[in-house]
């Protein structure tokens, strides 16, 4: 507020009159209170003004402080953006450098994998060579035991050779590595099983090979002479007078005397050795008449008082009573099923020869 606006507000002085006595002086007006009202507007105005100012100031240093802030954090996003570019395009470059790389890579691939095909092919026939012919050797020797196997049986009744040869086969067959003979594989199985199960004379066999071997320390019956006495009869003295002259034995009908008891033993063991070679031989007649014979030497010849030739004629009725006729088993299943399937085999052969050598004709 200017001073003029102060004098203004100030009140107009009185005029003076002219021709007055002299009056008394009144008393000073006291200040209005409106210039106090003016002075505390003023006064406010300047703090308002100058709160303004302040306010103001610090608006624009904030916003200046801001303003920086924000120009420096814009800097440092254009460098990231410049270096981002700058690694993109380091990246793109890699990127195309491995792309040809992986080309190269691609292209040497296929190669190797073409070398590798054909290397497959060479050995696939090398080992179809090599597995043809050990294959082939292994069902050579398999059809040659399973055929000796079947005559041994048919020719000589020999089950126990026969199952033998069939489980050399077996063994031989097991080493194919070709899965489609494990069919015969189960017929040889059940063949040698029948084969196992015909042999219920083999323990009359070895019965009567124990019988052999303990016919020598067999006793024999004692001969028939009186036991000396002390003081002998007028009947005794005359029977050994007349033994000087005339000599009676008994025979008990036996072919031979009882004196000689070499000659005994070995007849009744040549009984035991015919019954055991009609066994062998599935002579199941045979042997049981031989098993006749030798009980029947084994009574007349034999002391039977004692405890091993009643032994011994026990085991022999035993073997008498048991001897049945086995019935023949019927071999050459196996052995057909394993010439059909090497039949398919080779007709399979023959036909995937062409196949195979048109499609190595056609591949690039």
């Amino acid at each position: 507020m200017s001073q003029d606006d102060l004098a203004s507000d100030r009140p107009a002085a009185a005029p003076v009159p002219a021709a007055s006595p002299a009056p008394r002086r009144a008393p000073a007006p006291a200040p209005r209170r409106g210039g106090a009202l003016a002075l505390a507007l003023l006064l406010s105005l300047l703090a308002l003004g100058l709160a303004g100012y302040v306010a103001w100031r610090q608006w624009q240093q904030i916003r200046g402080n801001a303003s920086d802030n924000l120009d420096q954090r814009v800097g440092q996003l254009e460098d990231t953006v410049n270096t981002i570019g700058d690694e993109r395009t380091v990246l793109r470059q890699r990127l195309g450098d491995a792309e040809q790389v992986n080309r190269g890579l691609r292209e040497e691939l296929l190669g190797q994998a073409e070398r590798l095909r054909n290397l497959e092919d060479a050995v696939a026939k090398l080992s179809e060579k090599s597995l043809s012919g050990h294959d082939a050797m292994l069902l050579d020797e398999t059809e040659t035991l399973l055929r000796m196997g079947q005559q041994r049986y048919v020719l000589f009744h020999d089950a126990q050779g026969a199952a033998a040869a069939y489980g050399l086969a077996d063994e031989a067959l097991a080493a194919v590595n070709d899965g489609a003979f494990s069919g015969v594989r189960q017929s040889i199985a059940a063949e040698r099983e029948a084969l196992q199960q015909s042999e219920p004379h083999t323990r009359a066999v070895d019965t009567l090979q124990q019988l052999r071997g303990a016919l020598d320390t067999l006793p024999l019956k004692p001969q028939d002479s009186s036991t000396g006495q002390a003081n002998p009869g007028a009947w005794a003295r005359i029977r050994r007078a007349l033994g000087t002259v005339v000599s009676v034995q008994r025979d008990n009908g036996a072919p031979l005397a009882v004196a000689d008891a070499r000659f005994s033993r070995e007849l009744t063991a040549l009984d035991l050795a015919q019954a055991q070679a009609a066994l062998l031989a599935a002579d199941v007649d045979a042997a049981h008449a031989a098993i006749v014979r030798a009980q029947i030497s084994l009574a007349a010849q034999f002391d039977t008082a004692d405890p091993a030739v009643a032994h011994a004629q026990a085991q022999l009725a035993s073997l008498a009573g048991t001897l049945k006729p086995a019935t023949p088993v019927q071999l050459g299943a196996a052995l057909a099923e394993l010439r059909n399937l090497r039949a398919v085999h080779a007709l399979k052969a023959v036909d995937a020869t062409p196949a195979r050598a048109a499609s190595t004709g056609r591949r690039p």
